[in-house]
């Protein structure tokens, strides 16, 4: 697959902390040109996670975007979103591709060399890499893998790398650089005084 240089993560928990309404991020979203993107919602209930993901089609309808749901294959069916993303103690890509079908995406999360390495393996369609720097948007984060671990993933997989983790517009370039083909960003899509328009056309600028 085609993954776009950048990977927005919407993270139903950070809106609620920020007091950013899902709408308002959204169409700031698609006015920067954010054409993939990732919803997550850990604690939400089955109808709250498809609503928001109507409110996102809803936003980004006529523009070629790719929706992503985290954790959940069957409510990506439902939402009619394009795949879903899995972790390692979540279903396995083999057993969320036969409840999504054939034709969506596979994504997986991986933080070891060995977890690349079996993940390669898989039907996934990208794999996720992380977290390279230190990062805020996760409780009990995994340990850094930083950008040797990145290029080391890089010659253990063919399948597209998404990095994720602590990354900002000033180490962008360098995740690219190392072998990622998508930065994934969280957290540093919100910046104090800046439009997340403005947050995110940097990022797309940054990554060419």
């Amino acid at each position: 697959m085609n993954l776009s240089p950048l990977y927005a993560i919407i993270d139903a928990d950070i809106l609620q902390q920020r007091g950013v309404r899902l709408r308002k991020f959204a169409v700031g979203l698609r006015a920067a040109g954010v054409t993939l993107i990732q919803y997550r919602n850990k604690t939400g209930a089955p109808q709250d996670i498809l609503a928001a993901a109507a409110c996102l089609r809803e936003v980004f309808v006529g523009l070629d975007c790719q929706f992503i749901l985290n954790d959940r294959p069957d409510l990506a069916v439902l939402a009619n979103f394009h795949g879903v993303h899995v972790g390692q103690t979540d279903l396995s890509p083999e057993d969320a591709r036969r409840v999504i079908g054939p034709d969506r995406i596979v994504g997986i999360s991986t933080h070891t060399d060995d977890q690349v390495r079996a993940a390669n393996l898989t039907s996934a369609n990208y794999i996720a890499i992380g977290p390279i720097f230190p990062t805020t948007s996760k409780e009990n984060p995994d340990p850094v893998v930083g950008l040797e671990g990145l290029h080391r993933a890089r010659t253990l997989t063919t399948k597209p790398l998404v990095a994720i983790g602590g990354i900002t517009r000033a180490n962008a370039p360098s995740v690219i650089e190392a072998g990622a083909n998508s930065v994934a960003v969280i957290s540093s899509l919100f910046a104090e005084g800046e439009s997340v328009q403005h947050v995110a056309q940097d990022f797309l600028t940054l990554l060419g």
